[in-house]
């Protein structure tokens, strides 16, 4: 039997009110800890998976074997219709909707038969911010 605890009520909070920003487990432990509901880190990964399954978060591996990032999404399909970019840099996660990426999505499947899940797409880069920063180093 499953039954909600103050610490999921928790766990899905900081989730709810990330603003559909993706974040880690280790974001979640630190927001329980501020809340004073310190949690084991066996126990958000396994809360994590379970909302994973129940399609109410998004799970985002980083790099393999390093970790990975979860969104809110509420409702099946918030988060499938976009791409995503990562900085190499600095790791934020950006969603990118765009028509030239559905164009390239489209082509995909009909030039090569082959679908595109573009929720679970990530391309790696540097982001504006960290590509300025680099620029005013040299």
């Amino acid at each position: 039997m499953k039954y909600n605890t103050r610490q999921r009520e928790l766990i899905l909070e900081c989730l709810m009110n990330s603003g559909g920003r993706h974040i880690t487990a280790e974001d979640i432990l630190e927001y329980l800890k501020e809340n004073d509901t310190p949690v084991g880190k066996s126990t958000v990964y396994r809360y994590l998976e379970a909302l994973t399954e129940q399609s109410a978060i998004r799970k985002y591996t980083i790099e393999d074997g390093i970790g990975a990032c979860y969104q809110y999404i509420g409702n099946p399909g918030g988060c499938q219709e976009h791409y995503h970019l990562k900085c190499s840099k600095c790791g934020r996660v950006f969603h990118v909707s765009c028509e030239f990426m559905d164009d390239i999505n489209s082509h995909i499947l009909k030039a090569h038969d082959f679908r595109v899940d573009s929720g679970k797409t990530v391309f790696y880069g540097i982001c504006g911010a960290c590509g300025k920063r680099e620029e005013n180093m040299d």
